[in-house]
């Protein structure tokens, strides 16, 4: 599929053939109000690369996809078991994952559409990561079929929109492409370690209640609130220092675009520049 990508996959809306003459100008104008009126497509920006590798911010975020990959990728996996240890057979077993999934897709969808409109992803994530934490510790805490069950709801609920919500809060923390595809590198090379964690913290011998799984999972869900404390403290403060030198974003829309000395800027909002700010 790569090759046949590189084909058909359009660089930019002047060459994409199923968009008409206007919608390409209108995701133009955006690709401008975003990225300013540099030329978004070239090469790789070298000391971006080193500037992110230096950077606390992507590793946050690498950290925090780490953490909330352990139950991630061991819930699905492991949740039919779970539910047939808790005495439900195969069958109902397997037809009792889904109402937990089906809530975690209702709550991905609504908490990514809420830290969007709000700006707010680090208490999106932290509020995820304390649903989940509950939901794991009722799991490893409580004997109760119900009990347990509703823990399983929580910790679907919890652990799945914490992913929705880290992966674009990459993308925002980074000011230009090459950092933003350097962030998503650093995020995934140190995240996709958190399964191989999470899918061996289940043994046979655990069973019934995999205490050391619930409890692991558990910890790592509610370290993945601290970290984004932690991320969005920092972004506080580098928001502020901005707006000591350039001014607040609504002074800078007042004055057009220009900086302190100035000089009329051709950076968007998503790029480093005045009107540039790191979403909380």
């Amino acid at each position: 599929m790569a090759a046949v990508a590189y084909f058909f996959l359009p660089v930019s809306p002047d060459k994409a053939r199923f968009l008409t003459k206007e919608e390409a100008m209108i995701a133009k104008a955006r690709g401008v109000r975003q990225v300013g009126d540099a030329e978004r497509i070239g090469g790789i920006v070298w000391k971006d690369i080193g500037a992110t590798l230096l950077d606390p911010k992507a590793w946050f975020t690498a950290f925090m996809y780490f953490s909330t990959n352990v139950g991630f990728s061991s819930l699905p996996v492991f949740l039919p078991t779970i539910l047939e240890d808790m005495g439900f057979s195969n069958i109902n077993a397997q037809g009792l994952t889904a109402p937990p999934f089906f809530l975690s897709f209702l709550v991905t969808i609504l908490s990514v559409y809420v830290a969007d409109k709000t700006q707010q992803r680090g208490f999106t994530v932290m509020l995820m990561s304390t649903i989940g934490f509950v939901g794991y510790v009722l799991l490893a805490a409580c004997e109760t079929v119900g009990v347990r069950y509703f823990g399983v709801f929580l910790a679907a609920a919890g652990i799945f929109p914490s992913i929705a919500n880290i992966l674009p809060w990459v993308l925002n923390n980074q000011g230009s492409d090459t950092r933003r595809g350097t962030g998503i590198a650093i995020l995934n090379f140190i995240g996709q370690c958190g399964p191989l964690l999470g899918t061996n913290i289940f043994p046979k011998e655990e069973r019934p209640r995999y205490l050391k799984g619930m409890w692991v999972s558990a910890a790592f869900t509610l370290f993945t609130g601290f970290l984004a404390l932690c991320l969005r403290t920092l972004l506080v403060w580098e928001n502020k220092k901005l707006d000591q030198k350039y001014g607040t974003k609504l002074d800078i829309q007042a004055g057009q675009g220009v900086d302190p000395s100035g000089v009329k800027t051709e950076a968007g909002e998503e790029n480093y520049g005045p009107s540039f700010r790191y979403v909380l």
